[in-house]
């Protein structure tokens, strides 16, 4: 176990002001009973955690993806499953930096995915109550946000081509995608579009890219013309 957590620190992007916080969220229940340090382990921040992580990716996926209910739920549970939280760890290093009882070091506890992705929620609430929503908010979509667009690709639909395939079959008519504004800083812009059937509006949509607000525009407006 290193000693120092500036580094860690540094990866998380975050510093301490109660640095006992970070050192709890660090400690596993096997070493807190040996009775090392007199410490708590991570458990209770990993329950606070796991509450916090929810409602911030609820938050901004509700706010910058406007697909149904069903399918948010999905993709939230995929961008904040054991997998990817274990990858968002590793990702941070966190597994150097663990306080284990000499049984679960030896058993390769700090390689373990669900105490990996149980130590990212407990970070998560020490930076929460160190420093409050704001730190908090930035460490989750820092992983959030990348993932997400991960799990789109990997589950893609071209609606934008599907959309000019039916509108092809009407001679005359004309798709035109229009960007109508955009928002937010630029690690996390949002770009708003429409799309236009000579020049009624027939479809919105909001992402993170140009090509993701074409085609949930172009979803959308599929959905009107009851194909999706």
């Amino acid at each position: 176990m290193a000693h120092d957590l500036t580094p860690l620190m540094q990866e998380i992007g975050y510093e301490f002001h109660n640095i006992r916080l970070l050192e709890q969220a660090l400690t596993h229940s096997s070493y807190a009973n040996e009775g090392k340090g007199g410490r708590e382990c991570y458990e209770r921040l990993e329950f606070l955690g796991d509450s916090v992580l929810g409602f911030i990716t609820a938050r901004h996926l509700y706010a910058n993806d406007r697909s149904p209910e069903g399918e948010l739920t999905k993709l939230r549970a995929a961008v904040v499953c054991e997998k990817a939280l274990c990858s968002y760890s590793q990702a941070l290093g966190i597994g150097q930096y663990m306080r284990l009882g000499r049984g679960e070091a030896q058993n390769g506890g700090a390689q373990r995915p669900s105490i990996l992705a149980d130590m990212y929620e407990a970070v998560l609430a020490a930076i929460y109550l160190d420093g409050g929503m704001e730190p908090a908010e930035k460490f989750v979509l820092r992983f959030i946000i990348p993932e997400a667009e991960s799990q789109r690709r990997r589950h893609f639909k071209d609606y934008k081509t599907a959309l000019q395939e039916i509108i092809q079959q009407n001679p005359g008519e004309r798709l035109e995608y229009v960007l109508v504004g955009a928002s937010g800083p630029d690690h996390c812009k949002v770009f708003k579009v429409e799309v236009h059937l000579n020049s009624n509006v027939i479809g919105k949509g909001r992402g993170h890219s140009k090509k993701e607000a074409e085609q949930l525009a172009a979803r959308e407006a599929l959905k009107l013309m009851g194909y999706e």
